[in-house]
């Protein structure tokens, strides 16, 4: 998983399941490779995955952050888009 990746299931309330796949390498990019992006200890092969729900115009509410291996992740990602999630672009 070379970029950052959105999946999100639209709710009955109006709101969205959401999870975003953020590989190492991306999130050392926006934060200009300083040191916040390897507190995790995560290497160049790992990948953050963040679930959560949003409902506008409330804030997004983060469920669950774990690191996955790049391999892993992309499994998951599979398991999610067979459960109903979609590709989208950056909810927020």
């Amino acid at each position: 998983m070379a970029r950052p990746l959105w999946l999100v299931r639209p709710r009955a309330d109006g709101g969205s399941d959401y999870v975003s796949f953020q590989p190492a390498a991306s999130r050392a990019a926006v934060h200009g490779g300083s040191p916040i992006a390897d507190q995790s200890g995560a290497g160049a092969d790992q990948v953050e995955m963040r679930e959560g729900t949003h409902l506008p115009p409330q804030m997004p509410l983060l469920k669950r952050r774990q690191w996955l291996p790049s391999e892993e992740a992309e499994l998951q990602c599979r398991r999610l888009q067979q459960g109903g999630y979609r590709h989208s672009e950056p909810l927020f």
